[in-house]
């Protein structure tokens, strides 16, 4: 009976939200605010730049302006936004296929196999359309993707940095390749403009093959939850009751493709895929379901704010995106390697 009587009253209503810890943002409503924030330079962007297009203009009705604006700076943003997008699900879908946070599809030749695709089009059909070049690249690509998996499989011991340093090895031989290809036909030129990531030549009826890219980013996001299983072996996945190899051949499909489309359209943008989904990873955990829309929304807004810079910073002149985000995913790589060496000393 003492017992009973020396128990605790119930605490009033509210007072575990005074006294504990207190949520002032959902998720939700965090993520709506990633987006805002994604907007918000998606209309800086469609404003900066040498063409004399400003809202003034547009409200006042100026034709010149408008043609600029519909032509050149709408599909500019739009093809921005959706590789950002679609690049960083990418590296993620490829980080839980490698089951290795520091690859993505720049450091594992899935880029570089896509050039030699398109090098090899160039050569045996010039007049090659986007559509022919796009599919060559994705074959190259899905190759070169799946030769890097392969040897990852050879490797008794699979350390977190030999895996990159294995991707890029292999990348460097193709490209060795290529260049040396692209030299022997006089082509050295146009490979470079197909390794720079660059916005500047983006205009309406040459971007639209980005469209895909964003299809396939809904594709990944709904195959989340698979992608998360096959990361854990193949023996977990088949034990669930999921076909593992189905399973990677989606993943592979999706990153080859999404590699050879933006390289087509606008050229390579290296580091994207690898900073980003790492991260996401540090800001909202594992959880790749949880983790894509966040991964989208940041590297969309990352690739919006280093074209900005590029515009920007020696106008009227312009730095190609791919220059500036090297630059900075560079460094934020080595940082995330450093850091994930020093956690573990």
């Amino acid at each position: 009976m003492s017992l009973l009587t020396s128990s605790p009253a119930p605490a009033p209503a509210g007072a575990a939200a005074v006294s504990g810890p207190r949520r002032f943002r959902s998720p939700a409503a965090m993520l709506i605010m990633g987006g805002a924030g994604v907007l918000l330079l998606a209309v800086v962007s469609m404003f900066v730049g040498v063409s004399d297009v400003s809202l003034a203009s547009l409200l006042a009705g100026d034709e010149h302006a408008w043609n600029i604006f519909w032509v050149s700076r709408v599909p500019r943003t739009l093809s921005i936004i959706l590789s950002g997008m679609a690049l960083s699900v990418a590296g993620l879908i490829m980080q839980l296929m490698a089951r290795n946070k520091f690859v993505e599809p720049s450091t594992v030749g899935t880029v570089e196999s896509a050039s030699l695709g398109i090098l090899v089009v160039t050569v045996l059909l010039p007049g090659a359309s986007l559509f022919l070049k796009m599919s060559t690249a994705t074959v190259f690509a899905v190759a070169g993707t799946a030769l890097f998996l392969l040897v990852l499989r050879r490797i008794p011991l699979r350390n977190t940095l030999i895996v990159p340093l294995v991707g890029i090895m292999l990348g460097g031989v193709i490209a060795a390749v290529t260049t040396f290809f692209a030299y022997r036909f006089d082509l050295l030129q146009t490979l470079n403009s197909w390794m720079t990531g660059d916005f500047s030549g983006v205009l309406r009826g040459r971007y639209e093959l980005l469209w895909i890219v964003g299809a396939l980013t809904v594709i990944g996001y709904l195959a989340a939850d698979r992608f998360t299983v096959a990361g854990m072996g193949q023996e977990f996945t088949t034990n669930l009751g999921l076909n593992y190899n189905r399973v990677m051949t989606l993943g592979l499909i999706i990153v080859s493709l999404i590699s050879a489309v933006v390289v087509v359209s606008v050229g390579s943008v290296p580091f994207l895929g690898l900073i980003v989904p790492n991260l996401v990873s540090l800001l909202v955990g594992d959880n790749v379901r949880k983790a894509i829309p966040w991964v989208g929304i940041f590297g969309a807004g990352f690739v919006l704010i280093c074209d900005i810079i590029g515009r920007t910073i020696r106008y009227p002149y312009e730095i190609p995106v791919g220059v500036i985000v090297s630059a900075v995913g560079s460094v934020l790589f080595l940082y995330l390697l450093l850091r994930k060496r020093s956690s573990r000393a």
